[in-house]
């Protein structure tokens, strides 16, 4: 055998007894996907499929939700509602059948379209977190056990918003971020809290006040992320204002109004804030929609604001690379916007009538837009309009795609759904590198050339395996 050969073999032999996973492939760890943004880098993704066409595997679920799948390497994780108890639900991805199901609290309530379950769970690829509308939040391992558990609305009041608590935790590095933005039902303030993962304290509370009256206070978002300079900053919207957050300590570095111009007392916030490129985006009840360039400290409102049009979404949150940034409407209006000027790359457009709820995603140069009746209209991503397929499920849908390993998986009321073939597992290149790399490793012995090369794939896995952490699109310089 050629010495190459040999030397790569006992490279892969040692890298997988280390544990070393050789998956070139991205997780949907939350929400928003691996970076927060609702954007993939994955390749290869279906085009089209059917009730029948093109799905590996389908698994029946009890009630709809808003709640979108979360994914790690070979397990799914989902909130579920089932009989008026909340659940979070462990599937096994390959052939679509449950692990286990472990009982998150009581107590379901249905508020038109949404239920307790709404809140989507998040995982760091160790331990699972899932939030219910009803306060409860709860940690697991991957085997099912539980690691801790709180009532948020024991610690700190009862939610207040006319629809029910449904925003989704943020999660990054050691804690979680949960916003809890309401009015309509109570006096007591907003505000934000950030708990740490592993105990399930609280790190810090931050009251967030606002001058918004009636149902304006209310805000079902999820926080987003930007990078700015050497220091993070939370971004919330709700209460007709953008605020930005320290993240260490919660504090607010600045404010920006707008988003409530005629102080409409009605006028909650679904859509969540988006991040890229030095830019802040915040819609409303569909207009305004407002873009602001990062940076700013204090009162921002005029001083930072980029553009605003009036035609913006209610419910879905758009997607943006930081160039273009493509708003889809609830009637199914699909706008596509110069990111930093807000000007029209083409006219405004068409998909197939409908009401939209899911948040768009972007990968594989497509937009991907789910409708309620389970339509997935795919759009080639770019400056030039072009539906590339139309996809239906034909089954009521509030969820948004989460897309892993080169396959879709799709929540309908009826079923989660796993679309297209996985991606292979390629590992031929990586232990071709890692061959030359021993190669060139200087060393007395067999062993020492391992330890070697076995420190080149610490250095180097990054590159290889891709981030374990969301990259920052919204980074500025």
């Amino acid at each position: 055998m050629h010495r190459t050969a040999i030397i790569a073999m006992s490279i892969l032999i040692s890298l997988l007894i280390l544990g070393v996973s050789f998956v070139n492939a991205e997780n949907w760890p939350q929400w928003r996907g691996p970076n927060l943004n609702g954007i993939s880098n994955e390749k290869n993704l279906p085009l089209k499929w059917g009730t029948e066409e093109n799905v590996t595997w389908k698994l029946q679920l009890p009630a709809w939700s808003g709640s979108t799948p979360v994914i790690w390497d070979e397990l799914i994780f989902l909130n579920v509602a089932d009989g008026g108890n909340l659940y979070l639900w462990c599937v096994e991805r390959r052939q679509g059948t449950a692990v286990w199901k472990k009982l998150i609290g009581s107590g379901d309530v249905k508020l038109r379209k949404q239920n307790m379950s709404s809140p989507s769970p998040v995982t760091d690829g160790k331990n699972v977190w899932a939030l219910t509308g009803t306060g409860i939040l709860k940690g697991f391992d991957f085997k099912g056990n539980e690691i801790w558990s709180r009532d948020i609305q024991k610690d700190y009041g009862a939610f207040g918003l006319n629809w029910g608590f449904a925003s989704s935790p943020l999660l990054y590095d050691d804690s979680l971020y949960v916003p809890v933005l309401h009015g309509m039902k109570t006096d007591d303030p907003s505000y934000i809290l950030r708990i740490n993962k592993l105990t399930g304290k609280t790190t810090w509370r931050v009251e967030r006040p606002t001058p918004a009256i009636r149902e304006s206070p209310d805000s079902y978002i999820t926080p987003a992320l930007l990078k700015q300079g050497n220091t993070l900053e939370l971004i919330i919207s709700g209460g007709d204002c953008i605020t930005g957050h320290e993240l260490q300590t919660g504090k607010e570095l600045w404010r920006a109004y707008g988003l409530n111009p005629d102080n409409n007392p009605f006028y909650r916030i679904v859509n969540s804030p988006v991040v890229a490129d030095g830019m802040i985006y915040a819609g409303s009840k569909n207009r305004p929609y407002l873009a602001l360039r990062a940076g700013g400290r204090g009162d921002i409102t005029n001083t930072h604001r980029a553009w605003m049009i009036d035609n913006g979404p209610d419910v879905p949150t758009p997607v943006t690379d930081g160039k273009l940034i493509y708003l889809v409407r609830d009637n199914g209006g699909f706008l596509c916007l110069d990111a930093k000027t807000g000007k029209d790359i083409y006219p405004p457009q068409r998909l197939k009538p409908g009401t939209y709820s899911s948040s768009p995603v972007l990968a594989d140069g497509k937009i991907y837009a789910t409708n309620e009746e389970g339509l997935t209209t795919v759009v080639k991503a770019g400056p030039q309009f072009e539906i590339l397929a139309e996809n239906p499920l034909n089954d009521y849908c509030l969820s948004s795609p989460a897309l892993s390993d080169g396959q879709i998986f799709m929540r309908t009321a009826q079923a989660l759904y796993c679309i297209g073939k996985r991606a292979e597992k390629v590992i031929t290149d990586t232990v071709g590198k890692f061959a030359k790399q021993l190669i060139r490793a200087e060393g007395p012995t067999r062993n020492s050339r391992v330890r070697r090369a076995r420190a080149w794939w610490i250095r180097n896995r990054q590159a290889l395996k891709g981030p374990h952490r969301p990259s920052f699109q919204g980074r500025t310089t």
